[in-house]
């Protein structure tokens, strides 16, 4: 997981390297169409990395996008409105039913599908219109980590072409470079914190909560630490009630206009005895962990899970565990 986790600058740099002219030519098909559906369709990292894209094609181009849920197609045969519609699919291997059904589906109902896979030749790359390499090369490790980082990666390119935009391009060529440096910083604090964790809660917002999400997971499945992910904007509908002294707390406060709340949240969650790791930016004095950045605030997401991984490696060690080897867990998980 370590390796391939610090992996990701050589595997993003190989990403940009290729395909431009099918970025090229999709990003003009996407802008000849008015499309009155946008739905994503994954699970698992694969899911997280959709809920990123969702929120740059939302902020930055206006369509409003949703998650399908799977069953309605897979398990219900619900009578789905297809036509005029976009379908965006990302995973790692192509090859489960559950959303290589979905893709067909909305394709043979006349929508356009697109399919961000990193094994192109799998039933998802035959099933949709447009496949998009994600060139992360083979994944040993059953915890996905530069996938999901190419498939954040991808998933930008994929903006930047259809909304034709020069300035998210040139941050992207930089993005291999703003990783490296990521994969450097120290996170050894929230080992000390988490080493004999029973549970925690990550926390972020808006163009962070992605990341949340993901390492929500990762903190399940390689550390054995029950974790959930919550926005900002949720812990006081609910989820407050669980703070008692000492609770954990890892809070992505990246740049933008989300900041400013997690940054008090934080402040609050300490008042109220929690134990919070505050990943934020070098400009924050406040922060527990410096969280790297990218060249323009829409990708932090991807320096800031680039540290968490190499962080969530380590901690797997420290708490007596095998990161590659989570119990239960395959590589490839096959869903109807």
């Amino acid at each position: 997981m370590l390796e391939e986790a610090c992996s990701a600058s050589r595997t993003v740099a190989g990403l940009m390297a290729q395909d431009a002219d099918l970025y090229q030519e999709l990003g003009r098909h996407l802008r000849s169409r008015n499309f009155a559906n946008v739905l994503t369709v994954a699970r698992g990292s694969s899911d997280h990395a959709s809920n990123y894209l969702a929120y740059l094609i939302m902020a930055r181009l206006g369509k409003v996008v949703a998650s399908l849920p799977m069953s309605l197609v897979t398990l219900y045969k619900s009578p789905l409105q297809t036509r005029d519609a976009l379908t965006i699919a990302i995973s790692q291997s192509g090859q489960s039913p559950d959303v290589v059904e979905p893709v067909r589906y909305f394709r043979a109902g006349g929508a356009s599908t697109i399919a961000l896979l990193n094994q192109t030749a799998s039933p998802l790359g035959e099933s949709a219109e447009w496949t998009l390499p994600l060139h992360a090369g083979p994944e040993l490790s059953v915890a996905a980590t530069k996938s999901f980082i190419n498939s954040l990666a991808a998933g930008a390119r994929l903006v930047a072409h259809w909304q034709n935009d020069a300035e998210l391009n040139a941050a992207l060529s930089q993005l291999p470079e703003d990783l490296l440096r990521a994969a450097e910083v120290d996170w050894s604090a929230a080992i000390d914190v988490l080493k004999d964790a029973r549970n925690i809660m990550v926390v972020g917002r808006g163009i962070s909560f992605p990341v949340a999400l993901e390492a929500g997971l990762k903190f399940k499945e390689t550390c054995s630490i029950q974790a959930e992910a919550f926005s900002g904007a949720e812990i006081k509908h609910g989820p407050m009630a669980l703070i008692d002294e000492g609770y954990p707390l890892l809070i992505f406060a990246t740049r933008g206009p989300a900041q400013a709340s997690l940054l008090q949240l934080a402040a609050e969650m300490r008042q109220r005895g929690a134990r919070v790791l505050l990943a934020a930016p070098a400009d924050v004095t406040e922060r527990d962990l410096l969280l790297p950045t990218a060249s323009l605030p829409d990708l932090d997401p991807l320096t800031a899970i680039q540290a968490f991984y190499v962080m969530a490696a380590h901690l797997a060690k420290a708490r007596g565990m095998d990161p590659d080897q989570p119990r239960h867990l395959s590589k490839v998980t096959k869903t109807n």
